[in-house]
């Protein structure tokens, strides 16, 4: 019988992701969001028995600022674009009731994740590391690897996945990522609109088409082989799509937004391939109802493909242990 993969994951990370100031204005109620979706998540996860990877930065399984600032790495990434920088937050004595803030911590919700045992706690990175934008280092990044890892063990955490933040990486750094103990990744999806790059080498028109492709199929299913991925350690699972959250403006396309990923997983079903989806619990922070709405119609299609193709769903690390 046919043994299509499914796979799940979501860039935890409250505020550390979002660094510029007009970004967390419009983006605040969706960060204070996450602590009602990542319950509700994780229940409708194991309505559908679903299995999904919670990469989370580092940051945010400390109680408190104090805590944070006691356990910095050795070295810290020096952007040539401070504002890329959590760290400048971090030292910054002027931030009121950092320590009560729910845009910064949630180790609640890491313990919560625990508690269900079919889902899996990857990394996000320590600092939500930039690893192609200038001024930081291959021995900066080595060094917040290094802090994540020891903040996960004091959870009882063993890190084996990884998701780079805003998709940047290069074998170099996968190198590094291999001799810590890190067993898979998320990759790109591959097409030339979601090749790695940083921030100041990303163009509009790429984004527009990203913004296209989200309806309509210009870079193809993006649905990988088992050959595929048992050819690079650590094993690269790339993703397939990003699901794109609920707009108001946008609404009246939904339908080609669900066509768009239920197609995908489909062909991956039926051609015995991986399917991979992916999107920030800060996503499902607004208009949740109507979010929630639309994963349940995909998680109902997967059950369809689940029964009739044998279509089973994944974390990262337990593909990867099943491939390698």
């Amino acid at each position: 019988m046919q043994n299509g993969k499914f796979v799940i994951s979501l860039d935890f990370e409250l505020q550390w992701g979002v660094r510029d100031k007009k970004t967390i204005q419009e983006y605040g109620s969706n960060i204070l969001g996450v602590h009602k979706a990542i319950p509700l998540l994780l229940e409708i996860f194991t309505e559908y028995n679903i299995n999904a990877t919670f990469s989370t930065v580092g940051f945010i399984f400390f109680e408190n600022r104090k805590e944070l600032l006691d356990n910095l790495p050795q070295q810290l990434p020096q952007y040539q674009n401070q504002v890329l920088s959590p760290y400048i937050e971090c030292f910054d004595k002027a931030v009121d009731d950092f320590e009560n803030d729910a845009y910064y911590f949630a180790p609640n919700l890491i313990k919560l994740i625990q508690q269900y045992p079919n889902q899996e706690i990857g990394t996000h990175t320590f600092s939500h590391y930039y690893c192609l934008e200038e001024g930081q280092t291959i021995n900066d990044f080595k060094a917040d690897i290094e802090k994540a890892i020891e903040i996960a063990a004091k959870y009882n955490i063993q890190l084996n996945s990884l998701v780079f933040p805003r998709n940047q990486f290069n074998d170099a750094y996968l190198n590094v990522c291999s001799n810590l103990g890190i067993k898979c990744y998320r990759g790109n999806e591959h097409s030339w609109l979601y090749t790695a790059r940083n921030g100041e080498k990303e163009s509009l028109f790429r984004r527009s088409l990203r913004l296209i492709d989200a309806y309509i199929n210009i870079s193809g299913h993006n649905c990988y082989a088992d050959e595929y991925l048992k050819s690079k350690f650590p094993m690269d699972i790339p993703s397939s799509r990003f699901l794109r959250p609920f707009s108001k403006k946008l609404k009246i396309l939904d339908h080609l937004r669900l066509k768009r990923i239920t197609t995908g997983m489909t062909y991956a079903a039926k051609n015995n391939l991986m399917y991979h989806l992916w999107w920030h619990p800060h996503n499902f922070g607004m208009n949740q109802n109507e979010n929630f709405d639309f994963l349940k119609m995909i998680l109902n299609h997967y059950q369809y493909l689940n029964k009739e193709y044998n279509f089973k769903s994944y974390t990262m690390a337990a593909l990867a242990k099943s491939l390698i």
